[in-house]
């Protein structure tokens, strides 16, 4: 019999809530934390706002020695899975450490550390022969994305398998999807599993510019990201990441563990066709949902809620609403959506995290986060996409999807466990 999998444990580093609470908090009051960057120098920049994590590593724990040791991305991964640990009372006995795993999505590994490394062995770039011996002792850590599900096999006592998988900004879909099909094979029986991400950066600002992705709407930071609306015109950067602690529904019950939600379907897709572009029918997509959907043994008209991609392109966010019609027909028009990179930006891999955990959180309060600065929607996108306010609603069965450069696609379905028997 195929295991089912729920998730037990939450923890959220995000720009404008530190910790589940806040992060809640902040979503259902539609509050959106996009700002003039301030972790460098954006002035020579298109796009100078994004989301930023008010993150102080001291505060949230870290010792000197971790803080020195870790990227930003490693930190922000570290805390949110103790909280996610704390949060599903896991204990040193609850199994076998050979039977815990770990999956973390990250798409640009230690950007934060690396970038700034390198501008102090070439002497702030003068020296085109760089000089090892001002580096830090751990850069080779910072070069190596892997060291970060490493540091939570660690923490977790973990030493089932421990992975990174980085598909883009479907990486934190991915990696709770991969998660939830070690458990439900029967290779593990608990993970850690989610994502972190730090790429707010000049190279990284860099590389968005040159393909126009972000919006250079720099007068108005906290309304720069407005999905789905007709005036949007690029995305916002984000960072943060979202821990989730997985078992098998039967083991989680065994020890009296508190249930979010069911990882009920998972599939992937990549459309081979562009680095960026989308094709304007959603097919890619929505054959993504439709094997999730099918995996999960939903009917596409039980869909009572759905966390688009929504990531503020104008591109993205018709492609999307195409996939929605495609697969669910007529109830995607009865079907709410909205898009929480409103709020908090596109922080690339962890973003699948985060919005899987304000999935399971919709599930758990019956309460769906809005998409704020949606004042103007794009005729093409004619779906609900709960404009500015939060909305209360019971919720069973929730898709989340994500779209990735270089054409991935991802669909995830979340579900209250005892659905069935309504």
């Amino acid at each position: 019999m195929t295991r089912r999998v729920v998730i037990t444990g939450l923890g959220i580093v995000a720009p404008g809530g530190i910790g589940t609470k806040a992060y809640w908090e902040m979503l259902t009051a539609g509050r959106t934390a996009t700002r003039t960057i301030t972790h460098f120098d954006a002035s020579p920049f298109r796009s100078r706002v994004a989301a930023e994590a008010d993150f102080d590593p001291a505060a949230e724990g870290l010792s000197p020695q971790e803080i020195r040791r870790l990227d930003r991305a490693a930190q922000f991964a570290v805390v949110s899975a103790r909280e996610a640990l704390a949060d599903s009372g896991v204990t040193e006995d609850s199994y076998d450490p050979t039977r815990i795993g770990v999956t973390l999505g990250n798409a640009v590994g230690c950007t934060t550390s690396l970038e700034r490394e390198y501008v102090v062995v070439s002497d702030g770039g003068r020296k085109w022969q760089v000089d090892h011996e001002y580096a830090v002792p751990d850069l080779y850590r910072h070069f190596v994305p892997s060291s970060m599900a490493s540091e939570l096999a660690w923490l977790s006592g973990a030493e089932g398998p421990a992975a990174v998988v980085s598909t883009g900004c479907t990486s934190g879909l991915d990696a709770l999807g991969h998660a939830a099909e070690l458990i439900r094979e029967g290779t593990v029986d608990m993970m850690v599993a989610g994502a972190a991400e730090a790429p707010i950066s000049p190279i990284t600002s860099a590389c968005f510019d040159a393909i126009h992705a972000t919006t250079p709407r720099n007068d108005d930071p906290e309304h720069a990201s407005r999905p789905f609306d007709r005036t949007r015109n690029g995305l916002v950067l984000g960072e943060g990441a979202a821990v989730l602690i997985l078992e098998d529904l039967g083991s989680a019950r065994r020890r009296g563990a508190h249930v979010y939600a069911e990882i009920a379907g998972f599939a992937s897709r990549c459309n081979a066709y562009h680095m960026t572009g989308l094709k304007p029918d959603g097919r890619e997509m929505a054959e993504a949902i439709d094997v999730a959907l099918g995996e999960a043994r939903v009917d596409p008209s039980a869909v009572d809620y759905i966390n688009a991609h929504g990531s503020s392109t104008k591109m993205n966010d018709r492609h999307e609403t195409a996939a929605f019609k495609r697969s669910l027909g007529y109830h995607a028009y009865n079907t709410p959506v909205s898009s929480i990179k409103s709020m908090i930006g596109h922080s690339l891999g962890a973003i699948g995290g985060l919005e899987a955990a304000a999935c399971a959180l919709a599930i758990e309060h019956g309460v769906l986060p809005p998409t704020a600065n949606l004042h103007e929607p794009d005729p093409e996108c004619d779906l609900d996409y709960i404009p500015l306010t939060a909305r209360e609603q019971r919720t069973d069965v929730v898709l989340s999807v994500g779209s990735g450069f270089g054409g991935f696609q991802t669909a995830l379905v979340l579900a209250r466990p005892d659905r069935s028997s309504r």
